[in-house]
């Protein structure tokens, strides 16, 4: 049997409890229902960001994450598949979502699958996953599935409307790791960006270094 398929949801809550947190649980179950009707097995690891606030500042100050911190980024790093889910402040994704994923190397979330919701008081928000999350993850080369879930207050007392939404897009994410893999073929990776820890497993060499500095830049 194939490796569990591991679904990895970011949840920029900062209440207990929180809507944020409810939706993310509700996409997670429907991804792993999603993925099991499939044939494949999921695994899920939750990221509480409201836990790394401090961490994060720490981090845009001094450039170093904690063990906390790095964890959480090396649990997106390895994931099939990526769930974020943010509140709406001022008519966007807030701070704390922003700055988890200003912190990310690049290319930590190229061809990954991501499902992006959000949540807010009222339908006034319902454009910002069109308008900020889904730029967001293009800019940073993620493939977002099609069916972003948006929720309102009234949204949780209704029941069958939102959970349509959510059974629809968790099928979409989990089409995407069942079928494709973890990694989505995209136009990015033809030439997939570097990681810091790529640099570090294929050194060049010091002889390399003083050979290219010896022969002086190319000529064109």
């Amino acid at each position: 049997m194939s490796a569990a398929k591991k679904i990895v949801v970011v949840s920029a809550g900062l209440g207990i409890p929180s809507s944020t947190k409810l939706l993310a649980d509700m996409l997670a179950d429907a991804t792993v229902a999603s993925i099991g009707s499939r044939g494949a097995e999921a695994e899920v690891e939750h990221v509480e960001l409201r836990n790394l606030a401090h961490a994060l500042t720490d981090n845009l100050l001094t450039g170093f994450p904690t063990a906390d911190l790095k964890a959480a980024i090396d649990a997106v790093h390895g994931a099939d598949a990526v769930i974020a889910v943010t509140p709406v402040f001022s008519a966007s994704y807030s701070g704390l979502f922003k700055t988890f994923f200003d912190v990310m190397e690049q290319g930590v979330l190229d061809a990954k699958p991501v499902l992006a919701a959000a949540t807010a008081g009222t339908a006034r928000h319902s454009l910002v996953i069109e308008h900020a999350m889904r730029p967001l993850f293009s800019y940073l080369h993620a493939v977002v599935v099609p069916t972003g879930v948006f929720a309102a207050t009234d949204d949780f007392a209704g029941g069958s409307e939102l959970q349509k939404r959510v059974d629809r897009a968790a099928g979409e994410l989990a089409s995407l790791v069942t079928v494709t893999g973890s990694h989505v073929s995209a136009p990015s990776t033809a030439h997939p960006r570097k990681l810091v820890e790529d640099e570090f497993a294929n050194p060049t060499s010091f002889e390399n270094l003083l050979k290219q500095a010896s022969e002086g830049p190319p000529e064109y």
